[in-house]
């Protein structure tokens, strides 16, 4: 991956775009810190997709039902209210 600092990428933006779809994701930095990666928009789409579950996919998996802690039956926690006289 390609690293640009944000000038460049902003003085060079067509030849910034140009390298992301021929090359690939681009990296940008701001004083020499990574802040952002260019990707062509298939990637993205591939990326989101991946990421995004459907509710029916949710909820036929067994890992979707595994991490619910429910609390015992009977075992909440009351206060002791006195009567008022």
């Amino acid at each position: 991956m390609h690293t640009w600092p944000v000038q460049d990428a902003k003085a060079r933006f067509s030849e910034f775009l140009d390298a992301c779809l021929v090359e690939g994701p681009q990296m940008v930095t701001r004083r020499g810190a990574e802040a952002a990666v260019l990707v062509p928009v298939q990637e993205w789409r591939r990326l989101q997709s991946a990421t995004h579950s459907s509710l029916k996919q949710l909820l036929l998996s067994d890992q979707a039902r595994s991490d619910l802690i429910l609390p015992a039956r009977g075992n909440l926690n009351r206060r002791n209210v006195k009567p008022m006289l």
